[in-house]
């Protein structure tokens, strides 16, 4: 029986393959050596257009600083306070409109529908005197709906997300002025559900730094054993060292807030349940089935289709998220002002709510971000209206400077798509 031998194809450059060199994950620099790979990583990340929240985070830092030195008050705990409560109503409708930003869609009815919730639960609670958390359930509900049909047109019928949004804004704004009827404002129970959303503190000091203490160890603990599931796989992973260090920056932050909070009223209600919702969605978008098909979405709608992605339910699905957070920050708007009335979800609402999103980091072009980005935008502009608000300066020039900033982030956006492309990364 004749057997046939394999034999290797001849090597053409035998000095050319000799001195190849592996191609190596830049990541794994940051391991082999040290300091000088940290810098060679952020270089990296500098020359390909990702460099994150780090912008943001510097932002913050100069806003912090240049409201400071023009008066002392901009970094007291009452300030700082307030600015916290004030930016969770944004901040919750900015979550949604990650969602729906993730799609590379936008969403212009989120205002409308958080006002048609504030009136909602306080026709249904007031009015016709309701149990106030059912009102409040219904309220949400109502959003989620209310999402779902914007989402049902877009993503079934095939009519523009812009337009079926734009008429929702019209349609659900004049739904809500026929609830509140005549008297156009209603008002709300300081000390019910509804009022104690942003009026409700933990007073208790081990409140506070026990959220701090929380937070840090279970970001350790999430960081080291998504290290170890990496290294298992083989894939790069974050040293040691970086996730001792992250931890040890975040601990100094964490704990710094608690003693600020602890220095005015203690813990507001309202950023306790801002943090979960951050974490929940964040976990939802980055360690879920779910989640990577709305990114795999916003990257490509016909890759995605032919992967078995069943697009139309997904689109949906994001709208009525979007539905729903509107709902929830209409709610947190309600408890601010203790009221339903007419102007709610009117003025640079909506326009805040998409700034936060994207000043945050979210890309407005699809397939980028996180919803801590909220968290960033939404604290990056109401420290900038309490600041001007503290100086003095007129509400005209305050919506041209947050428009400005917009701009900014928009363009640089739009740049580091362009870098990430020139890179090869998009």
């Amino acid at each position: 029986m004749n057997t046939q031998k394999t034999s290797t194809p001849p090597v053409v450059n035998p000095e050319a393959a000799h001195d190849a060199v592996t191609a190596v994950d830049p990541r794994l620099l940051v391991r082999e050596q040290g300091f000088a790979g940290y810098l060679t990583e952020f270089k990296r990340k500098l020359h390909s257009g990702d460099l994150g929240s780090i912008p943001v985070i510097i932002g913050l830092v100069i806003i912090a600083v240049v409201f400071q030195s023009l008066n002392s008050n901009f970094l007291s705990a009452q300030n700082l306070s307030n600015i916290a409560v004030t930016m969770v109503a944004t901040g919750m409708m900015a979550v949604g409109i990650i969602f729906v930003l993730l799609l590379g869609e936008i969403d212009l009815s989120v205002g409308s529908v958080s006002g048609v919730a504030g009136a909602i639960a306080a026709v249904m609670s007031v009015t016709h005197g309701m149990n106030e958390w059912l009102a409040v359930i219904v309220a949400i509900v109502s959003g989620a709906v209310i999402g779902a049909l914007h989402g049902f047109f877009f993503a079934r019928i095939g009519a523009p997300a812009f337009a079926v949004t734009l008429a929702g804004l019209l349609f659900w704004l004049g739904f809500m002025l026929q609830l509140l009827g005549d008297q156009g404002t209603i008002n709300l129970d300081g000390e019910g559900v509804v009022g104690k959303l942003t009026t409700y503190y933990f007073t208790d000091v081990a409140a506070a730094y026990g959220l701090a203490a929380v937070a840090v160890a279970g970001f350790f603990l999430s960081a080291f054993f998504d290290a170890r599931r990496r290294e298992a796989a083989g894939i790069p992973s974050r040293p040691l060292v970086d996730i001792v260090v992250r931890t040890v920056l975040l601990a100094v932050v964490a704990f710094a807030a608690a003693a600020m909070f602890n220095q005015y009223k203690g813990l507001p209600l309202a950023l306790v349940l801002f943090l979960v919702v951050l974490v929940v969605t964040d976990f939802v978008l980055r360690r879920t089935t779910y989640g990577r098909k709305i990114f795999a979405l916003g990257g490509s709608v016909e890759a995605s289709r032919r992967a078995g992605i069943n697009v139309t339910a997904v689109r949906i699905s994001v709208f009525s998220i979007a539905g729903t957070f509107a709902a929830i920050g209409g709610l947190f708007w309600a408890s601010k002002i203790a009221a339903a009335n007419q102007s709610a979800g009117a003025g640079d609402l909506l326009m805040n709510v998409i700034a936060a999103a994207v000043i945050g980091g979210t890309s407005l072009f699809g397939g980028r971000g996180r919803t801590w980005n909220a968290l960033l935008g939404v604290m990056v502009i109401v420290s900038i209206q309490y600041g001007l608000a503290l100086e003095g300066i007129a509400t005209p020039i305050q919506y041209m400077i947050t428009g400005g900033v917009l701009l900014a982030t928009v363009v640089i956006d739009s740049v580091t798509r362009k870098t990430q492309k020139t890179a090869g990364r998009a």
